[in-house]
């Protein structure tokens, strides 16, 4: 068996011609039939249809666009006798007899061991399964049966563990002869294809062979020859071919290449191409700014930037000043300083006579911004207000008049920022926090809240978004490769390296008993579990029936370790008046520890907490693990993390010790990339980006690297891609990309 090729795949983009008079195909097949309208030899049953619906294959080019998902070696055939133990083998004989033994439950049991007789004219071979009671009724005495696998010796015969099977029909050689050309080792390949129940992959590689002769020729190249040779990518089409029936393994490494060379290509494509688009079509308010306005705005701080703040600073002041969007991605650890370089920025807009906004992703963190910006501006003529989604009818129709009428200079605030009512006088900066919460849509929503300029064109406020998840640089350059971007890697000074530690559950007692002894010494906690309730299931606070739940937690340690301390529960469900209250009281020092959800995960920030303990650790991914850590060690005291939780498999135990091992977070933040991938790190949060479905960022850098650069160029040589032999590429670009990344033609 040979490696993996590619997790089941997809290949971006539409196959079929363009604009072509459609040429006459044998047997009328083309890349736009419908399944269900193929006729004789190539018509499916109603059962058959259904299974590849459930593959999201309803067409010849869903078809061809389902690759294999790996590859397996089909051995040169031989005799049971002449198997050799150690190596992989392939032999062909009649099931004699069967057995089913050792699972719980009897012979439908989903454990045990079910073993099959393999003879032929040679010898016997025993097959066994393991844990997959399904092949009592798959394997049957009389079938006759070719099997492959690796051969081990079992008392005095041989065995195969788990074979690879198929059957054979009574017309088939004994021995069929493999094809052996000059530098094989009697060996090919074979596809191995995603598959559904009712649709086994060897009957998907069947009809593709049936049908890709008759469509290949179809597949439009939308890569010019000469830029394909350049960089030895084959033909689209070839590539297809080589894909589902290569020859070798050099030739469906060559497809795959080519396949994920597109998908990246098309994606940077897209990036610099929305790039290039707000450019050209909009405007920006140019800020002023000189050393006057710098002074000014940094004594409102009382302490002096950092280094990496003041570059940051730098970079951001050279944005705000040209008529271009700026478009920058702000990220730094948890407790970097982000937020002191987004105020800086809002308050070039205010010393501009302009507005500015702040947009978080939830309301305790729009609350904790509002706090601490009001208080840094406390004194000054800078007018700011809050707006989210919970205030009263009231309260938000006096804040829509104030942002409108330009009495409000920076609002904060969550979604609520981008509804249809909200307009502003003059919004000239908008920050998003968290941005990786936030789609690409709704990061969009604000550009059309500041009017248009005096020749006409939309105006859109110079944008920083913000993360306190480091990006890793592959993620960065694709989902996020239209911003620029500007790093805080050093912490402020003054801050002591949070000390993690990893327990068991069955150690809880002696956890809480030793945070009792912080708490007596005056320090302050938190108390993080999953759920709310017991079985619940609310928008992420949800429950497990197995997990401990919030009030269970509260309850035993109000009445066991931590009894007669002042405790209290933050979650989701409270109104925003009564976290906002909880959260008051345990800023003031009235409440000893907080049992909350992972509703604190960002946005508070109490010096005097200095433990953390997370309740069912295991649980959570790195991103979130770290982000919660990140509430304690906000100040010069020692702070220490407890993770207690169990190693139920090995992702878990991974995640637990990179978190033991170290703080950093750009360091886990690579980690995660590896252990989950780039789809389940960022890809659902992307409000409909597309997942790279053949290309691997791990696997795939230098091909990203090389479809950045390219990309770059050509958008830079033709603006809009709008030259006739670049019409086929267009079109596959707006179909792949056009949506998620907002690009002007889409309708």
């Amino acid at each position: 068996m040979v490696p993996a090729a590619a997790p089941p795949v997809a290949v971006t983009g539409v196959l079929a011609r363009s604009s072509h008079p459609a040429p006459e195909y044998r047997l009328g097949v083309r890349l736009d039939t419908p399944l269900n309208q193929l006729d004789p030899p190539h018509r499916l049953s109603a059962a058959r249809l259904a299974a590849f619906g459930r593959l999201d294959i309803n067409t010849v080019t869903d078809l061809i666009k389902h690759l294999p998902a790996r590859y397996e070696r089909i051995e040169a055939e031989s005799s049971i006798i002449e198997l050799k133990e150690g190596q992989i083998g392939r032999a062909t004989g009649e099931i004699t007899a069967t057995r089913f033994s050792g699972g719980k439950g009897g012979r439908f049991s989903k454990s045990g061991r079910f073993e099959a007789v393999l003879l032929d004219h040679t010898g016997r071979l025993d097959l066994v399964w393991f844990n997959q009671p399904h092949m009592v009724h798959r394997i049957l005495p009389g079938m006759r049966l070719r099997a492959q696998g690796k051969v081990a010796r079992y008392g005095v015969g041989l065995q195969i563990v788990n074979p690879v099977i198929e059957p054979v029909r009574g017309t088939e050689p004994e021995h069929p002869v493999e094809p052996v050309t000059e530098g094989q080792t009697g060996a090919t390949l074979r596809p191995v294809y995603p598959a559904v129940d009712g649709l086994p992959s060897a009957t998907i590689q069947k009809f593709i062979a049936g049908i890709l002769p008759l469509v290949v020729d179809q597949i439009e190249d939308h890569l010019p020859a000469e830029y394909r040779q350049a960089r030895s990518l084959p033909l689209l089409s070839e590539a297809y071919r080589m894909a589902h029936a290569p020859s070798d393994e050099g030739q469906h490494v060559e497809a795959r290449r080519r396949l994920a060379f597109d998908e990246l290509l098309l994606l940077q494509l897209g990036v610099f191409l929305r790039r290039e688009q707000v450019l050209r079509g909009t405007s920006a308010p140019v800020l002023g700014w000189n050393q006057t306005i710098d002074q000014r705005i940094r004594a409102r701080f009382g302490f002096a930037l950092t280094p990496d703040q003041d570059s940051v600073v730098i970079e951001i002041a050279a944005d705000l000043q040209t008529p271009a969007p700026a478009n920058r991605l702000l990220q730094g650890d948890v407790g970097s300083g982000k937020t002191v370089v987004a105020l800086y920025a809002m308050l070039m807009a205010v010393a501009a006579g302009r507005q500015a906004a702040l947009m978080a992703p939830t309301e305790i963190l729009a609350e904790q911004h509002f706090r601490s910006i009001s208080d840094a501006l406390q004194g000054s003529k800078v007018r700011v207000a809050l707006l989210t989604g919970s205030m009263s009818d009231r309260e938000r129709a006096e804040r829509f008049s104030g942002l409108a009428c330009g009495d409000i200079d920076i609002a904060i605030g969550t979604h609520a920022l981008i509804g249809q009512s909200v307009r502003f006088a003059s919004l000239a900066v908008a920050v998003i926090d968290e941005q990786h919460r936030f789609g690409v849509h709704q990061r969009a929503g604000l550009r059309g809240k500041s009017g248009t300029d005096d020749r006409g064109r939309p105006m859109t406020p110079h944008t920083i978004v913000m993360t306190a998840t480091p990006i890793p640089r592959t993620l960065a350059l694709t989902l996020f490769g239209d911003l620029d971007v500007s790093t805080i890697r050093h912490l402020p000074p003054g801050r002591t390296p949070v000390i993690t530690r990893w327990v068991q559950p069955a150690q809880s007692g002696e956890v809480y008993t030793w945070l009792r002894t912080r708490l007596d010494a005056g320090d302050q906690a938190f108390v993080v579990v999953p759920a709310i309730d017991a079985g619940a299931s609310t928008a992420g606070e949800g429950g497990d029936a197995e997990l401990n739940d919030l009030r269970t937690v509260h309850a035993r340690l109000e009445a066991g370790e931590l009894a007669g301390k002042r405790l209290a529960v933050l979650h989701g469900r409270l109104s925003a008046h009564t976290r906002d209250a909880v959260m008051s009281r345990f800023r003031s020092g009235q409440i000893d520890c907080l049992i909350a959800t992972t509703v604190i995960e960002v946005g508070v920030d109490v010096p005097n907490a200095t433990v953390m303990v997370i309740e069912h650790a295991d649980q959570f991914g790195l991103a979130q693990l770290h982000q919660l850590r990140g509430r304690v060690g906000r100040g010069a005291k020692q702070s220490v993390c407890v993770l207690m939780g169990d190693a139920s498999n090995p992702d878990a135990e991974a995640r637990l010790r990179t978190m033991v091992a170290t703080t950093d977070g750009f360091e886990l933040a690579e980690k995660d990339l590896e252990l989950r991938g780039p789809g389940e790190v960022f890809g659902a949060r992307q409000a409909g980006a597309p997942s790279l479905l053949v290309a691997d960022l791990m696997r795939d850098r230098d091909l990203l690297s090389l479809a950045r650069r390219d990309a770059q160029a050509w958008i830079e040589r033709s603006p809009s891609l709008g030259t006739p032999k670049e019409s086929l590429l267009r079109k596959r670009l707006m179909q792949q990309h056009g949506r998620w990344l907002g690009l002007a033609d889409v309708g």
